[in-house]
């Protein structure tokens, strides 16, 4: 069983080595032979990036989906600066965009999620349900406030959200979305503290994922690249566990 407390920032020491372990999993990447995974059958998939990134840090993960099969588009607002003025209007709104595509396709959603932007990708899910197939989340903080993270100061300038976060948002974020759920960790994430992805609960159709990577090379490292290729490939009716 996994324990959740105490929960704390990552260390100073694995800050310091982000910069570093992230340019290394983008090298192994590069040189390694392309992941392999099932071919996809052809249902859309939207990436949402991660605080202060864009459609440029989330290129190898659009770029992998797409390789697999899979109409990959990004979440089409540019520069992530965390949630603009209401937080439930802003989400609404984000929904309504991910309702549009979804419309477009004629077909359910997977929604893939980088820090946080997996909580917009589960958020996004809790509204429109119908237009979901699964959500993926990796290296999100869903169970803890911004301020358990190595970041939380430029969330708040960023977003210029409230600190402390209001405490019915914080728990509203903890509850899983009402489809299939991945979240994918590492526990060496020097940004976000690796208890705060985890998710509770008894749910045979959420799971938690472990991964040995940096918080800032978690989209193009390998073993999570892999990891979403199974994902993605589950059949939309008989989704199951993923093996480790």
């Amino acid at each position: 069983m996994i324990s959740k407390s105490p929960v704390s920032r990552p260390s100073l020491q694995l800050l310091g080595l982000e910069p570093w372990r992230a340019a290394m999993e983008y090298a192994a990447m590069r040189i390694a032979q392309p992941v392999a995974g099932p071919s996809g059958d052809g249902h859309p998939v939207v990436v949402f990036p991660g605080l202060a990134s864009d459609q440029r840090a989330i290129e190898p993960l659009t770029s992998f989906c797409r390789r697999l099969g899979y109409p990959t588009h990004d979440w089409g607002r540019g520069f992530n600066a965390g949630p603009q003025g209401d937080v439930e209007r802003w989400l609404a709104a984000l929904a309504g965009d991910i309702h549009q595509i979804a419309q477009a396709h004629g077909q359910r959603l997977s929604l893939i999620g980088w820090s946080l932007g997996g909580i917009y990708a589960r958020e996004v899910a809790k509204r429109i349900p119908g237009d979901v197939r699964q959500v993926i989340t990796i290296g999100t903080p869903f169970a803890g406030p911004p301020d358990q993270s190595n970041v939380g100061w430029l969330y708040h300038v960023l977003s210029r959200q409230p600190a402390p976060m209001d405490a019915k948002l914080q728990a509203d974020l903890c509850v899983a979305p009402d489809v299939p759920t991945t979240s994918i960790y590492s526990r060496s994430d020097g940004i976000v503290a690796w208890q705060n992805c985890i998710q509770s609960g008894h749910r045979s159709d959420v799971e938690n994922i472990e991964v040995d990577g940096s918080h800032c090379g978690l989209g193009w490292n390998t073993k999570v690249l892999s990891v979403l290729a199974d994902r993605l490939g589950q059949p939309e009716s008989s989704w199951e566990a993923y093996e480790q």
